[in-house]
């Protein structure tokens, strides 16, 4: 079942309701009796490959970072059932979606490669030599 309403991401990504889909299915948790007779887990499926949403980049991007989370045929799944109501679980799994999505598009920031100091070089070695020290005076007594 697609979506009407497009789901925004970030400032440049929105997610068009024809490229998301959604499965509903019996969920266990809360609901008591309601739990048993209605389908009110929500799953949202969204295809990375398929999507015109997306640049290649940022594909790429969402692949590497997401890829414990892509299925071998290259859908986003994401399930809600914490909630009692199938419209409450649906809502949830779609701000789940855009969330995972934000960060997964993050650019990361670049490392800055630093010297150590040279007081936290000596810090260092001085450790060092304190560690030596104690190791050495475990060794065997010696009478002279």
């Amino acid at each position: 079942m697609p979506l009407a309403d497009d789901i925004p991401v970030n400032d440049q990504v929105t997610l068009p309701g024809h490229e998301l889909w959604l499965e509903f299915s019996h969920a266990s948790g809360p609901g008591g009796q309601n739990v048993n007779k209605l389908s009110t887990r929500a799953t949202l499926c969204w295809s990375v490959d398929a999507s015109g949403a997306l640049t290649p980049e940022q594909k790429r991007r969402v692949r590497t970072r997401l890829r414990s989370r892509i299925s071998v045929d290259g859908v986003l799944r994401v399930s809600s059932s914490r909630r009692r109501s199938q419209l409450a679980n649906r809502r949830e799994a779609e701000r789940r979606l855009a969330e995972l999505l934000a960060e997964a598009l993050q650019k990361p920031k670049p490392r800055i490669p630093t010297k150590p100091s040279r007081a936290s070089q000596e810090r260092r070695l001085s450790a060092k030599k304190r560690r030596g020290d104690l190791k050495r005076a475990r060794g065997a007594v010696r009478d002279w």
